[in-house]
């Protein structure tokens, strides 16, 4: 997967298109997903432009990676999320279903998210 600098994060990111707006660092940016699958439902993406968690761990700069990480931690504090827990989610690729080309993770909570996934199998392709 190649980076596609037209994508819907980058267009948030350059001020094209709005976003209800979480948190914000130098390095990254927090908003709520605008299709949510629990009540907390954030997306944090890096300021940069990359496309998996090994694009941005291998290119990113160290403080890059520490203002991603900690934008991560902060939203799920400012969301009341640390009482009750939450799932911290990133897809990469086709089987994963990544839908947009640039890195994100998906802060997620508010309500009991039941087991981690459905039981994968080759049948499932």
């Amino acid at each position: 997967m190649t980076y596609d600098p037209e994508n819907i994060f980058a267009k948030i990111l350059r001020g094209e298109i709005p976003c209800s707006k979480v948190y914000e660092n130098d390095h990254a940016l927090a908003f709520e997903d605008i299709n949510p699958l629990a009540p907390v439902h954030i997306l944090i993406i890096p300021k940069g432009a990359y496309v998996s968690s090994a694009d941005f761990t291998n290119q990113a700069t160290d403080p890059e990676i520490a203002g991603f990480m900690r934008a991560c931690g902060e939203v799920a504090t400012r969301k009341g999320l640390d009482a009750t827990g939450y799932r911290m989610l990133s897809n990469h690729g086709v089987d994963a279903h990544q839908d947009v080309p640039h890195y994100h993770v998906h802060v997620i909570g508010g309500c009991d998210l039941g087991g981690m996934m459905k039981k994968a199998t080759s049948a499932n392709r």
